[in-house]
């Protein structure tokens, strides 16, 4: 049935355990950190049980009072600079390359939980460490993953190819060899989701993988005939966060595609966040990532 949205507002405590998978993640998950900053500020509807959520977006609200200067320095109350102390530039060799990545946390190995981020066109492995664009939301990521045991990576790669892919993978398995038994999932922000939808196409890349996260990305509709997919034992839960007012990767197509993977899989764990009025980069600045990796964690 295509999506309608009723004027009515969702009851919003509802809607957040729903999508937090009904408070199972929070007593093994990740503890609150900044919350009242960072949680949504409205739901303005929700459909499918909770798993497409609309949130209201307010650009004076959320972009020109909640920055210091609007898009390049959030106000210092959103940030902490604790995770600094374990910030590291690092590499690996793999593929007959150096695959250069940044990390903060448990940058050794031994990490509870691992969370990489793959940036878009235009980015590098820098962007993702910024700890005052975007809304401080990088920081928080930082913050949640080096207070709690785990890491986080901010990744380079080659291309948004299978080059850009195999370097991802050399990442993510050493990860899962140095810190076994951690959830790893993987976040991509706009053009760098080619890479996740690849992994997740990947037999032997998605089984190493918990979550994986697309801030306004584009669609890939072979997933549809993955054996992710169609294999409820292979299944990787799937965060879609879109702005309404996206010009790079229109919201309508993405959300027909959330409803192709609930009309083959009913049962697959997929949530789609709307951002009414969000542009392109608005995902990433206010996906609430505390909510979503906590019911990513509850899915396991």
């Amino acid at each position: 049935m295509p999506l309608r949205f009723p004027s009515a507002l969702a009851v919003l405590a509802a809607l957040v355990l729903g999508l937090a998978g009904g408070g199972r993640a929070e007593a093994n998950g990740l503890p609150s950190y900044k919350d009242s900053l960072f949680a949504y500020p409205k739901i303005l509807a929700s459909h499918y049980g909770g798993d497409f959520l609309v949130v209201e977006y307010v650009k004076q609200r959320d972009l020109h009072q909640r920055d210091k200067e609007p898009e390049r320095e959030v106000w210092g109350n959103y940030v902490s600079y604790h995770p600094r102390s374990s910030q590291t530039d690092l590499e690996i060799s793999a593929n007959g390359r150096k695959v250069k990545f940044m990390a903060v946390g448990k940058t050794g190995g031994g990490a509870r939980m691992v969370v990489i981020y793959i940036h878009g066109q235009g980015g590098n492995r820098f962007q993702g460490m910024n700890d005052v664009t975007f809304g401080g939301n990088f920081n928080r990521i930082k913050n949640l993953m080096s207070r709690n045991g785990g890491v986080y990576l901010s990744a380079e790669f080659a291309d948004f190819g299978p080059r850009g892919t195999e370097d991802v993978k050399a990442l993510i398995r050493t990860y899962a060899a140095n810190s076994p038994g951690a959830p790893i999932m993987v976040a991509c922000g706009s053009m760098g989701g080619i890479l996740c939808w690849n992994l997740l196409k990947d037999g032997s890349a998605a089984r190493l993988l918990s979550g994986v996260l697309f801030f306004g990305s584009p669609k890939d509709e072979a997933f549809l005939s993955s054996a992710t997919l169609s294999d409820r034992a292979r299944h990787v839960p799937i965060y879609l966060g879109h702005g309404s007012s996206d010009e790079v990767y229109d919201w309508e197509g993405q959300a027909r595609f959330f409803e192709a993977i609930k009309k083959r899989a009913p049962s697959y764990p997929v949530k789609f966040t709307l951002f009414d009025t969000g542009t392109h980069g608005t995902p990433i600045r206010m996906t609430d990532w505390r909510l979503v990796l906590n019911w990513m964690l509850a899915q396991r």
